[in-house]
């Protein structure tokens, strides 16, 4: 059974910067591209960012330069490092794999704002 769980988030100001986590179980993780979403109130849910299961990456190009996906496979987990956060980054943060586009985990808040 696939789970991922995501943590992380919290409050910031402009300009700071976070890391999230999703740990990943219940696949074999490397094997799958694992993708970064992000939804904001009122919004529809956005792809932020993507790292291949052959270690490419991909980015939105409003996080490009600001944001870094990696994944560390001893540890079943992806990361993303968010650096100059805006208050337009403000958003639930959601992890998500290839292995099973419909699942959802409860995401982790980030809030940006002075």
């Amino acid at each position: 059974q696939i789970q991922l769980v995501e943590s992380g988030g919290g409050l910031v100001q402009p300009g700071g910067s976070l890391r999230l986590s999703c740990v990943a179980s219940g696949f074999t993780f490397r094997m799958y591209d694992m993708y970064w979403y992000r939804q904001a109130p009122g919004k529809e849910r956005e792809l932020v960012a993507t790292f291949t299961s052959g270690a490419s990456t991909r980015y939105a190009d409003s996080v490009k330069g600001r944001f870094t996906v990696s994944r560390d496979v001893a540890k079943n987990t992806i990361y993303l490092q968010m650096n100059n956060l805006k208050p337009e980054d403000t958003a639930v943060y959601y992890c998500n794999t290839e292995r099973q586009r419909s699942y959802w985990a409860q995401g982790t808040q980030v809030t940006v704002s002075s």
